[in-house]
């Protein structure tokens, strides 16, 4: 981990990981300075204050595949919890010593791995709190987790203690309407710039999601404090879902081509094929999280085809809305 500065981080993401290049960008220096941070403060005995993130895009641009990525590059145990989830239990700090207890199952029972690791808590826009006492439930989820992210002993179900002093807690969600909140709170319009500013400041300020921002949406001031660094992720593209289908080491069309060819069989789908999927995933509005299915979907008698004849040594895929062709 000590070898891998942000640049070689983003470089690692790149390779699993298509666009969200400032996303990128912010969570590797983000988790960079948090663990040479946490390094120094367990060497030192000293306090640590620590820099958890907020990661903010639509359904399916990459939130937890960032993250998972990102835990597998650093060799560091990885959870996920659904903050949607937390807000529908009675129990909710039963729920978030089972979260640890998953983290520290991950870490093969190694206290000290667990205590290094990452929590991914999704939808946690899901928590906001409205005007008139509405989803109170989610404020006090809120109130929940704010000890545990900021750093305490939490007892876990089998009598272990682990600190999350050093656990780094990374939030997401899609936060729906956030871009109205952003459009009133242009909070630098009144910055005057010199000749030799840089006018493009200015855009890069008003974009950048504020605490009085996340306090507006429903957030609790507390809560937004314990996330000081925020990502956004935007929408992908026709061209980066494509990509994604294509690119990464373990992207679907690689999978599948292995599989294949495991058995002997040579997959070669055209270039049309992908922006077919990648139009349906655009109409579905599900981002990257449909791509799976369509592909699947697509290879279903193609897998069902070759396993009963062994003569087959290529697929060709001309069209999603075609049959395959077989050769042997």
């Amino acid at each position: 981990m000590a070898d891998l500065t942000p640049s070689a981080i983003v470089r690692e993401l790149d390779q699993y990981v298509i666009g969200q290049d400032d996303a990128k960008k912010t969570l590797a220096v983000a988790v960079y300075w948090h663990y040479r941070k946490s390094d120094r403060a367990r060497a030192d005995s000293a306090d640590l204050t620590k820099s958890n993130i907020l990661l903010i895009g639509s359904t399916g641009t990459g939130k937890t595949l960032l993250c998972e990525t990102l835990s597998r590059i650093l060799g560091v145990p990885f959870v996920t919890a659904d903050a949607a989830s937390l807000a529908q239990t009675e129990y909710v700090a039963r729920e978030i010593e089972a979260i640890l207890q998953r983290l520290l199952d991950k870490a093969g029972g190694d206290l000290d791995r667990a205590q290094r690791g990452v929590v991914f808590i999704d939808e946690i826009d899901k928590l906001r709190t409205i005007s008139g006492g509405a989803r109170a439930s989610g404020e006090s989820v809120q109130h929940a987790l704010l000890k545990i992210m900021e750093g305490s002993q939490v007892r876990l179900p089998g009598g272990a203690y682990i600190d999350t002093t050093h656990i780094l807690f990374i939030c997401g969600g899609a936060f729906v309407g956030i871009e109205e909140i952003l459009r009133d709170s242009q909070a630098f319009g009144f910055l005057s710039f010199s000749g030799k500013d840089n006018p493009g400041i200015l855009k890069t300020l008003n974009a950048r999601v504020k605490p009085g921002d996340l306090r507006q949406y429903g957030l609790i001031p507390e809560f937004a404090g314990r996330l000081p660094i925020v990502a956004r992720l935007g929408d992908l593209s026709k061209d980066a879902l494509m990509r994604i289908l294509i690119e990464p080491k373990n992207s679907i069309y690689n999978q599948f081509r292995s599989i294949l060819g495991g058995d002997g069989v040579v997959l070669d789908i055209e270039r049309i094929v992908f922006e077919q999927i990648a139009e349906l995933a655009l109409e579905y509005k599900a981002g990257a999280r449909s791509l799976r299915g369509i592909f699947e979907g697509m290879m279903t008698d193609v897998l069902y085809t070759i396993a009963d004849d062994k003569g087959i040594r290529r697929v060709v895929i001309g069209s999603l809305f075609d049959l395959p062709r077989y050769e042997r």
